[in-house]
């Protein structure tokens, strides 16, 4: 038998007895990064047999994995991966394909075209959209404002791919203060310095207030305008007012992003239309494939309304490179060679088709307000945001109590919920985003976190 079948048998072993002990295993960690870097560590010395080289990962890297595939991890926004989507994501990396070219790749390409026309069908956006497969929501959401900056500068005659920034007209972009720290991440790197954004203040569950966007508005000298809305509040799931604040931005001739890293998913469902009522007007969204839609890791999506803007900010051609007319995948990301993401988005979608992408998403939404309803009736628990989607905000008595509680419940291990900070307050912050997570798993995580409160609370009588 040669390397690669005796390491494709052993890693199925190996992934298997994973996968099948996740309901059984604690989700935390059972050792930090110097531990499992001390065992992985060591002189590099002579090359080893392929098997033992992956069993050696296996012991080492074994006891610091966090179980993110359990259905008991409600940490960030971290979803599960699919069956399907899993096996491609093996095929891909066996398939080896390069997705920056038509040529390089005509199936990685054909995969990419046909699963953006789905996503684009199933979020009701626009059919002739550029649909560009890039690392997660950060660089979807740089994709999109590099698209944005060229369009609204191209207006007043400004070539800023060309003739960069410096002596462009000056571009006003307009966020929320509850924006996500990737948008001012990309902001950053396309040299719109987050520091002069107009920040526009939000209600209490974190939209943006729509009466003082229309002030910032008036307020601004006419010119190239870009104006970054949310889908999905990375702590209370909120969303902005779309349909009428994308109007709004329209009127004053700009152009309108929305990050909805995990929440752009909620417009496939007729059910929470009115979370999304008006997003399929705005002029680009980004998103990650990760996170609701549940497919493995580098899987952002970026959508342009404006194919051409898209061409013109990422395009690039060089002789060297077999093009022909039609664009290239290299033409919407910011990548020449990468992974061919789409075959594992592909499959996710062709597993679940439109019903149960939409059945997906609104278990999520179930399951969030099951959460709520249970956690809401521990005594001196309060759910502290409108749970609209899928995330969950709790608070305990005091800042002191909220934090010593998530600093057991990750250590005790039988769920994995993150702290955040909630409108100037410690809290708990649960978001349900796997495939695999169950009633009985949120019951088994709820009655974690009464365990542990209760621990807490007799500690501190003691003391």
């Amino acid at each position: 038998m040669n390397d690669e079948r005796r390491v494709m048998n052993r890693v199925v072993e190996q992934a298997n007895d994973f996968l099948t002990g996740l309901g059984s295993r604690p989700v935390c960690a059972s050792r930090d990064v110097d531990q499992v870097a001390a065992v992985l560590g060591g002189p590099l010395g002579d090359g080893k047999d392929p098997v033992q080289v992956l069993d050696e990962l296996v012991a080492g890297a074994g006891p610091g994995l966090v179980a993110t595939p359990s259905g008991r991890f409600f940490g960030w926004v971290i979803g599960g991966v699919l069956p399907a989507a899993l096996g491609a994501d093996w095929l891909t990396s066996v398939w080896d394909q390069n997705a920056g070219l038509l040529a390089s790749s005509p199936a990685a390409a054909a995969a990419e075209r046909v699963a953006g026309g789905w996503l684009l069908d199933l979020l009701g956006l626009p059919a002739d959209g550029a649909v560009g497969f890039v690392t997660g929501a950060m660089m979807a959401n740089f994709t999109c404002l590099a698209a944005a900056r060229h369009a609204v500068l191209a207006r007043v005659g400004w070539d800023v791919e060309r003739d960069g920034l410096a002596g462009a007209p000056p571009l006003t972009v307009v966020v929320g203060a509850e924006r996500h720290d990737t948008v001012d991440v990309a902001l950053r790197f396309l040299g719109l310095g987050p520091g002069r954004s107009r920040v526009v203040p939000a209600d209490d569950q974190g939209r943006l207030r729509l009466d003082l966007l229309a002030e910032v508005l008036d307020d601004l000298d006419p010119g190239p305008l870009v104006v970054c809305l949310q889908a999905g509040n990375v702590n209370s799931g909120a969303f902005d007012p779309l349909g009428p604040a994308i109007d709004l931005v329209h009127r004053f001739g700009g152009w309108v992003h929305v990050d909805g890293a995990f929440g752009l998913w909620a417009a496939a469902s007729p059910a929470l239309a009115s979370l999304t009522d008006g997003l399929q007007r705005a002029d680009s969204w980004a998103t990650d494939a990760h996170k609701t839609l549940n497919v493995p890791y580098d899987s952002g999506i970026a959508v342009v309304a404006d194919a051409g803007a898209a061409y013109a900010a990422m395009g690039v051609h060089a002789a060297y490179l077999i093009q022909d007319e039609r664009p290239d995948p290299l033409a919407t990301v910011p990548e020449f060679s990468r992974r061919a993401r789409g075959f594992a988005v592909w499959a996710g979608l062709r597993s679940l088709g439109h019903r149960g992408v939409v059945e997906l998403v609104e278990r999520f939404c179930t399951l969030a307000q099951r959460f709520a309803r249970a956690l809401a009736e521990l005594d001196g628990v309060r759910v502290v945001n409108d749970v609209v989607f899928t995330q969950v905000c709790v608070a305990f008595a005091d800042d002191e109590e909220t934090r010593e509680v998530v600093r057991r419940l990750l250590r005790e291990g039988t769920a994995w919920m993150t702290p955040s900070v909630w409108q100037g307050r410690a809290i708990l912050r649960i978001s349900v985003s796997n495939w695999r997570t169950t009633e009985s798993d949120v019951d088994r995580s709820v009655d974690a976190v009464r365990r542990v409160l209760a621990e807490v609370r007799g500690a501190s009588r003691g003391g």
